[in-house]
């Protein structure tokens, strides 16, 4: 059976205005050049590499928070760069982003409540209070801390708030921006372990992006490595980590896991 991809990115590239000064005129800067990925339903993509290589680039132009300079993402065979309008939200509502610090993602004046409501409210669901109340459940916290302000929880807890709420119009895709980084280790593995059960229990595809090579190997199907904006190296996850072909992924290995 040949597997069905949700997302596609073809031949991708996205310039910054502004960049360098060449004989006193600004010249544009290229993030990413010319990156090809691929997505199977239900499962998740490990993106790798260093600060400043790209990775969040590439997560807010799939969400198109920036457009494209050129190139293709294709979603469930349709292409969203060109999408306006109401078309836009409707692939907005399927996908979903998890960052790196609840802290700075949660509406500190808002209770747990409206936080996870706000979305369902801007979208027109019916029945929000059930489904806020469902949400919790997803992701393990007690009904009582609806009544709570972000500050009240602890940051795990605030990371769980961040993912019920990334959940709650039932996205297919959600992009996982460092999710783990700002949390101790003990509590890293208990949202890992979330995030795997909620993808098994709800179908969900992922893109995880990653400076932690460890991490990424365990929690992903497939590898990206990307250095200065290209994807200089894409495969099975266990591959990648076990033979490296690119020099850049041999560095990050040896400087942050020896093999």
């Amino acid at each position: 059976m040949i597997a069905e991809n949700l997302l596609e990115i073809k031949d991708l590239s996205v310039d910054y205005a502004g960049g360098n000064k060449l004989f006193g005129k600004a010249t544009p800067f290229r993030a990413l050049k010319n990156i090809n990925l691929a997505l199977e339903k239900g499962k998740t993509l490990g993106i790798v590499g260093e600060s400043g290589c790209g990775k969040s680039t590439l997560a807010k132009t799939i969400i198109r928070l920036l457009e494209p300079t050129s190139g293709q993402i294709i979603f469930e065979g349709t292409d969203i760069t060109k999408l306006r309008g109401a078309s836009l939200k409707n692939y907005r509502r399927q996908i979903a982003m998890i960052f790196q610090d609840p802290a700075d993602s949660l509406n500190p004046k808002m209770k747990i409540e409206k936080i996870l409501a706000e979305p369902l409210e801007i979208h027109g669901v019916k029945n929000r209070e059930g489904r806020v109340r469902e949400l919790m459940g997803l992701v393990g916290l007690p009904e009582a801390f609806l009544e709570r302000y972000p500050h009240e929880l602890s940051g795990g807890q605030r990371q769980r708030v961040g993912i019920a709420r990334a959940l709650a119009l039932e996205p297919k895709l959600v992009i996982c921006d460092e999710p783990v980084s700002a949390l101790d280790l003990s509590i890293q593995s208990q949202i890992i372990n979330l995030l795997l059960t909620l993808q098994n229990k709800l179908g969900l595809s992922f893109i995880f992006i990653s400076h932690d090579l460890r991490l990424v190997r365990h929690f992903s199907d497939r590898i990206a490595v990307l250095y200065n904006g290209e994807c200089v190296e894409d495969g099975p996850a266990e591959t990648v980590y076990r033979a490296p072909q690119h020099a850049y992924t041999k560095k990050l290995l040896a400087d942050r896991m020896p093999l």
